[in-house]
């Protein structure tokens, strides 16, 4: 081969050398600079310090895409949970998988509050009780709510007893001490303290319930309060008071409105949702003078497809009630596995 065919194939291996140096590094930087959304979720919630999750945000309708209402705090890798609607484990064990949350593997879901016993509130108990357990939970689960909460306990453990026995008695063999669930019936005040938190129940009014609580977390870098169901209540605001995040139910004039809402048996609906629960021109009142770094609007009535005609309104519709409220604050509806 002559000197030109050398200096050529020389050339074209040069050439080829740089451009892939160069290419690599581009690829490198643009994969640290500019991460795919898998790696943003990771970082972020690695280096975070206390994380919002949202793992239900639905309401008692059995809606395919919202799960029943639960909220976790994560902090230092430990999970607190508020509420076990229907679906709160599968809701969970997603939050692990998909967003990289490890407290959130139902086995490491350890201390639970409950607003109120309301079936939509309460049905994934059983669940949270049992599933984690199967799957190797050994330390006692640590539920805090209302009075009646003890009651529940010991007959979702009487009801799975024959579960239970087969499991621990049969060939699966998990010690038959293993489980355990310590409820607490709490009053207002500061109910719970550990090293990443201090959890303070303040009182909320849902219609003819007589104990109904909400929460208010208190982290080394964030304060999030939560409403559960209730009526709008000066309680709310003094709980949050500047908070960094608000969560709160709102029903919307629209959906009230609606002819596609509950029928309760000899009861108006309205008169019935003035009892119970916030609407969000009464929402956008309480916001003003709480004053949320964030006010996060949830188990709410609202079709996220509309094709599915469950509800009369929309995400829209509850932000546009809220802004015509005069709240113009920062607000969110929320979803099923947000991250705050």
């Amino acid at each position: 081969m002559n000197r030109s065919c050398k200096t050529y194939r020389l050339s074209i291996i040069v050439r080829f050398w740089i451009r892939s140096r160069i290419i690599g590094s581009v690829l490198f930087l643009s994969v640290v600079i500019f991460p795919p959304p898998s790696l943003v979720v990771a970082k972020d919630i690695r280096e975070s310090g206390t994380q919002l999750v949202l793992l239900g945000t639905g309401t008692p309708n059995p809606d395919p895409d919202r799960s029943g209402p639960a909220t976790a705090v994560v902090v230092n890798g430990s999970a607190y949970l508020v509420d076990f609607g229907p679906g709160v484990v599968r809701r969970a064990s997603a939050a692990c998988r998909d967003k990289g949350i490890a407290a959130l593997d139902p086995g490491n879901i350890k201390v639970v509050f409950v607003t109120h016993l309301h079936s939509d509130h309460t049905a994934g108990y059983p669940d949270l009780v049992l599933t984690p357990w199967v799957m190797g939970r050994r330390v006692p689960l640590e539920v805090y709510g209302p009075k009646g909460i003890k009651s529940m306990t010991k007959h979702i453990l009487a009801a799975y007893q024959e579960d239970i026995s087969i499991r621990t008695l049969g060939m699966e063999n998990i010690p038959p001490d293993s489980l355990k669930v310590n409820a607490h019936e709490i009053n207002t005040g500061v109910i719970y303290k550990d090293a990443n938190v201090t959890v303070t129940a303040f009182p909320t009014r849902h219609g003819d319930w007589k104990e109904t609580y909400g929460y208010r977390f208190d982290t080394a870098d964030r304060s999030i309060v939560i409403s559960g169901d209730t009526v709008p209540l000066q309680s709310t605001i003094d709980a949050c008071r500047g908070c960094d995040i608000l969560v709160h139910e709102a029903q919307t004039m629209k959906y009230l409105a609606s002819p596609r809402r509950p029928s309760l048996q000899g009861t108006d609906f309205r008169a019935y949702a003035e009892k119970y629960h916030t609407t969000t021109l009464q929402l956008a009142e309480l916001a003003k003078k709480a004053k949320p770094g964030l006010l996060i609007l949830y188990h709410n009535p609202i079709s996220l497809q509309p094709k599915r005609k469950l509800f009369a309104s929309t995400p829209e519709d509850l932000m546009n009630e809220i802004r015509t409220g005069g709240y113009s604050g920062k607000v969110v509806v929320g979803r099923d596995l947000d991250v705050y």
